[in-house]
């Protein structure tokens, strides 16, 4: 499922904003109500404190409240205003009650017998269908004639609730209002921050196969988004080169495929021209098969180079002596070798190890053919291969040319044929990628493999394969 970055920033900024106004809102409508409350019960407090204490002034001595003198319908419009008191006996008979009150006020046992006890009890009931907060304030202090009396004030809750509510109503709509500006702005910003994202996104799409040389310039000075600019067009370099590589490859392997099946279908198209002696059609047929083998040893090295850049070049390590097959590379190149008067220098010791010999087989026999045709006559090559605690070290040593002013890392690129001085006429039937075969199938084998030019004229290769398991 899809989602907008732009909509999740506007709706997490939203969601914070959010719940940070109605936490404070709900701290507000919590400190006003306690306000309220502590207000109210001052007022009740302060009320039944005063009917206490004139509550038996009269000459008579008989009970009576302080009240204003009002009409009914004074009263009734006033009622939210108005504090109603009674005066109550232990046993909770009514002895006295306001003027403003048709019946009596709730009366609760249990607040009436601790009210009777000497405490004073505050609770919350319900009057006239109108909420009250009432306080049981004890009338002992009075004197004795009081003890068992109990004066009961209540305020109406009206006024109290209808301010928290209409606190409540403000804060929701103040937090409602904020929150849709907050998504508003939100958005807009959030607008702003991914535009640069797309402005790059436009122009990375801009480039196609025809235009990898081009770079992506947007924004690319501002810091935010500069990395993600440096990286894409890096990443856009290495396309580059990967395409120009994968340009030059194919061009050097048509070339090479061309040369071979130009060379059969010459000889062919001349040979039927006319007829031939059975001599001459057999000459013609092994010439043909030169080209066929050279044509078909092409077609597999490119095969081993396909997989090795799909990562799917596998090795088949099995227990072998390296030492012996070595020998047995350099047994197949020692008749070339005598033809040009090359002498092959051998020394080995027992390598038993867990190693592909193919692969293994394979790079000796391109490193040693590499170093048979370039080294001249009368020449000689060196080999070495020992073990070391991790690692089997295979080295190759020439008295040919050397790499004179090129990179030796370079011969190992596919198709390359080094520097001029290395190459021959008479000696250049390879295809350029014997080398590039070697560093595939070494990196393969997780090793690594290094060349260099001799102090004493020369070039040295050498391999190193880990053994399986080695530190």
């Amino acid at each position: 499922m899809t989602r907008s970055f732009r909509f999740q920033l506007a709706t997490r900024a939203t969601v914070a904003v959010t719940l940070g106004l109605a936490a404070v809102s709900a701290i507000t409508i919590v400190t006003l109500k306690a306000l309220l409350d502590r207000e109210v019960d001052t007022s009740i407090l302060n009320i039944a404190s005063i009917q206490a204490a004139s509550l038996a002034d009269g000459p008579s001595g008989a009970m009576h409240f302080h009240e204003w003198d009002l009409t009914p319908d004074e009263a009734t419009s006033l009622r939210d205003l108005i504090q109603y008191a009674q005066v109550w006996n232990a046993d909770g008979a009514s002895l006295l009650r306001s003027q403003y009150m048709s019946s009596d006020l709730p009366s609760d046992p249990t607040a009436l017998a601790a009210a009777s006890a000497g405490e004073l009890t505050w609770t919350r009931q319900d009057f006239d269908g109108v909420a009250v907060r009432t306080l049981f304030y004890p009338l002992d202090r009075l004197g004795a004639a009081h003890e068992a009396h109990v004066l009961q004030v209540a305020a109406p809750l009206t006024q109290r609730n209808g301010m928290l509510l209409r606190a409540g109503v403000f804060l929701g709509f103040l937090t409602a209002l904020l929150a849709g500006g907050t998504f508003a702005g939100s958005w807009w910003l959030a607008g702003l921050a991914v535009r640069p994202i797309h402005e790059v996104i436009d122009q990375a799409e801009e480039i196609g196969a025809g235009s990898l040389d081009r770079r992506i310039d947007a924004y690319g000075d501002t810091l935010e988004y500069r990395r993600l600019v440096e990286v894409l067009n890096t990443m856009l370099a290495r396309i580059d080169d990967s395409f120009e590589a994968q340009r030059r490859f194919t061009a050097d392997a048509s070339h090479e495929l061309r040369s071979p099946l130009t060379a059969i279908r010459g000889e062919i198209e001349v040979t039927l021209k006319r007829a031939r002696t059975s001599d001459e059609y057999v000459a013609v047929l092994e010439s043909t098969l030169e080209e066929a083998i050279r044509l078909s040893t092409l077609s597999e090295d490119l095969l081993t180079l396909a997989r090795a850049d799909s990562g799917s070049l596998r090795t088949f390590p099995e227990s072998v002596r390296l030492d012996e097959r070595l020998e047995g590379v350099v047994e197949r190149l020692r008749s070339r070798a005598a033809a040009k008067s090359v002498s092959i220098r051998v020394d080995t010791e027992p390598v038993p190890v867990e190693a592909d010999p193919g692969a293994f087989q394979q790079i000796a026999w391109n490193l040693l053919d590499n170093a048979l045709k370039l080294t001249p006559t009368g020449g000689s090559i060196g080999v070495t291969l020992q073990q070391t605690a991790a690692a089997v070290e295979f080295v190759v040593v020439d008295t040919g040319p050397g790499f004179g002013g090129t990179d030796p890392d370079s011969v190992f690129e596919r198709f390359s044929r080094g520097d001029p001085a290395r190459t021959r006429a008479d000696e250049t039937a390879g295809t350029g990628l014997g080398l590039a075969i070697v560093r595939a199938l070494v990196e393969a084998n997780g090793g690594t493999v290094h060349a260099e030019s001799r102090a004493e004229g020369g070039a040295r290769f050498t391999v190193r394969l880990p053994i399986p398991g080695a530190d």
